[in-house]
C-alpha cells in the first residue's frame, strides 16, 4: 500500500491497523538536539485518547507511546524518529456479524475492490484509530514550531447546527466537545444526545489558527501553503470538506470586499488591514494569521437498520453494534491541529533553500 507518508522535508509515516498489536509512525528529517519526550508526544495522544466523555467511543485504550529511535540524551539525534503505541482493548468480535457486509459510509467496499480483501475489525488502516500516528508526527512537528514562535490551535466551530457565538480558548478545556464558547457546548450536548437517542450521529466543523507565520512560506505552483493544508485536511477520513479565509463566502463577495489592503505599520513592516485571505496570498503565508476550517462528516457507524449489500452480492438490512463514537469531531479537534503542524512544519524546513542567503548564513565561515 502506498499514500502513507506525508511531507517532503518533514516525513510523517503511520502504520498500523485498528485491531493489530500496535499503530504508530516514523517521523524522518527532523532536525537534530530538539528536545523531545514521551511525555511531549502522550499529552497530544491524551486529546485524542477514546472513552474521555460520555459522548465518545467507550474503548478503553490508554495510547501510551513508547519512543523506540532517533532521540538519545532527551534529545533528537536527526536519525528517524519512530514512536509506536499498543493496542490493548480490541473487541474483535464486535465485528463478526457484519464481517461479509460493506457498512453504509466506510471504506469497506472501495477497499474490497481495490484489494480484493478487507480487514473487516473495525477498518483497519481505514479506521479513525490510524490518526494516532498523526498525531505523533504532529507533536514532534509542535516542537519546531515552539523553537520558532508559531503556535497551532484548533477547535470545535460548531456541532451540527449548534456554532460558537464567541472564542474563548480557555473554555476550549472547560467542555467536551473543545469548544471556545461554553453556552454553545451546552447547546451542542443536547443536539448530540437528541441523536444518541434516535440511533444516531452528528458532525460539525473544526477551525484552526497559525499564529507567528513568517511571511512567503510556501511554494507558488502546485506545493501552495493552502493547497497543502487542504490534502493535510482532507486526507483525514472524516473530513469533507476545507475552506481558508473568507473560503466559499467569497464567491458572494465583490473584489473590493475580498481583497486586503496593505499598509505600514509604526515598525515599518508591510500589514494588512483585514484577513480575507486567511493569511495566504499565492500559496505563501503573508504574514497575517492562518484561519482555515475542515467540515467532519456524522460518524458512519450508527445502530439504526441500514440496507447495504455483502460480499457476494446479496443484498441485506444491517445494525452495527459495537463501541463508536455518536461524534467524531471533539477528537478530530487534535488531529486536525497535528496534520496542520506537520504542513508548516515541512514547508519552514523546504523554505531554507528559497535564497542563497539563506544557505550561507548557514555555510559561510
Amino acid at each position: 500500500m502506498s499514500g502513507s507518508t506525508f511531507g517532503r522535508q518533514f516525513r510523517v509515516t503511520t502504520w498500523g491497523e485498528s485491531h493489530g498489536k500496535a499503530l504508530g509512525a516514523v517521523i524522518d528529517g527532523c532536525p537534530a538536539g530538539i528536545p523531545l519526550t514521551e511525555e511531549d508526544i502522550q499529552k497530544y495522544l491524551n486529546r485524542r485518547r477514546p472513552g474521555q466523555s460520555k459522548v465518545t467511543t467507550a474503548r478503553n485504550e490508554s495510547d501510551q507511546c513508547e519512543i523506540l529511535s532517533g532521540v538519545f540524551e532527551g534529545k533528537t539525534t536527526g536519525t528517524p524518529i519512530s514512536v509506536m503505541v499498543r493496542n490493548s482493548d480490541q473487541h474483535s468480535k464486535d465485528y463478526n456479524d457484519i464481517s461479509r457486509a460493506f457498512r453504509p459510509g466506510h471504506a469497506d467496499y472501495t477497499f474490497f475492490e481495490k484489494y480484493g480483501f478487507r480487514d473487516y475489525r473495525g477498518g483497519g488502516r481505514s479506521s479513525g484509530r490510524e490518526t494516532i500516528g498523526r498525531v505523533i508526527g504532529g507533536a514532534v512537528a509542535a516542537k519546531i514550531l515552539s523553537e520558532l514562535g508559531i503556535v497551532v490551535s484548533a477547535y470545535t466551530k460548531s456541532i451540527g447546527e449548534v456554532e460558537a457565538e464567541k472564542y474563548s480558548i480557555e473554555e476550549c478545556a472547560e467542555n467536551m466537545f473543545f469548544m471556545p464558547d461554553n453556552e454553545a457546548a451546552k447547546a451542542a450536548e443536547k443536539y448530540v444526545h437528541e441523536a444518541i437517542s434516535a440511533k444516531d450521529s452528528v458532525g460539525g466543523v473544526i477551525e484552526c489558527i497559525i499564529d507567528g507565520m513568517p511571511v512567503g512560506v510556501g511554494e507558488p505552483v502546485f506545493d501552495k501553503l493552502d493547497a497543502l493544508l487542504a490534502k493535510a485536511m482532507l486526507s483525514i477520513g472524516a473530513v469533507k470538506g476545507f475552506e481558508i479565509g473568507e473560503g466559499f463566502h467569497a464567491a458572494k463577495l465583490r473584489g473590493s470586499e475580498n481583497n486586503d489592503m496593505f499598509r505600514i505599520s509604526d515598525d515599518r513592516s508591510v500589514i494588512k488591514t483585514t484577513n480575507h485571505s486567511g493569511g495566504v496570498l499565492g500559496g505563501m503565508s503573508d504574514g497575517s494569521q492562518i484561519v482555515f476550517r475542515a467540515a467532519v462528516k456524522p460518524t458512519p457507524s450508527i445502530s439504526q437498520i441500514q440496507q447495504t449489500v455483502l460480499e457476494d452480492g446479496n443484498e441485506v438490512d444491517i445494525t452495527i453494534h459495537g463501541r463508536h463514537d455518536p461524534i467524531i469531531v471533539p477528537r478530530a479537534v487534535v488531529v486536525v491541529e497535528s496534520m496542520a503542524m506537520i504542513t508548516v512544519a515541512d514547508l519552514l524546513l523546504q523554505n531554507v533553500t528559497s535564497q542563497m542567503g539563506h544557505i550561507k548564513k548557514i555555510y559561510d565561515k
